[in-house]
């Protein structure tokens, strides 16, 4: 399997609010850019929309380090949550049903077909390619403001 890096960011001004996601896609120090916005959206949907497009962006199954300064996504995924949640009917554990289920099933896919590891990085530190990606969020941001 090819082996990617794939870093991603999400932005939004207001929780709802125009917002913009972006990923970098690294491999064999090739670098690709996906970005996208959206004039009605929330942080963490577009925090989500960062990881799907990235991967979605792959030919072929590929292992993937995917980093990413949300702790939504990261948990989510690497401490099993998801995983819980459609086995419960996309509940989680407070009967409460959890949003954005059908991003959720997108990534679930891609998830499928793609051996994926999470990493949380912090955000806006020293991480140039984190920072990189939230730049580009913003800037997708700002088209829709």
């Amino acid at each position: 399997m090819k082996k990617v890096i794939l870093y991603t960011d999400g932005a939004c001004s207001g929780n709802p609010g125009p917002g913009g996601y972006a990923a970098i896609l690294i491999y064999n120090n090739i670098e690709k850019e996906v970005v996208g916005g959206q004039k009605d959206t929330t942080n963490n949907k577009m925090e989500m929309m960062a990881v799907i497009k990235g991967l979605e962006m792959l030919k072929e199954p590929c292992e993937v380090e995917v980093y990413s300064d949300s702790a939504y996504v990261v948990n989510s995924i690497e401490k099993g949550w998801i995983y819980s949640w459609r086995k419960n009917g996309w509940k989680k554990a407070d009967k409460k049903e959890v949003k954005n289920i059908e991003l959720w099933e997108r990534l679930l896919k891609q998830l499928e077909i793609h051996k994926v590891t999470f990493n949380k990085v912090k955000g806006h530190a020293q991480d140039e390619l984190n920072n990189r990606c939230d730049k580009l969020a913003v800037e997708q941001r700002e088209k829709f403001e």
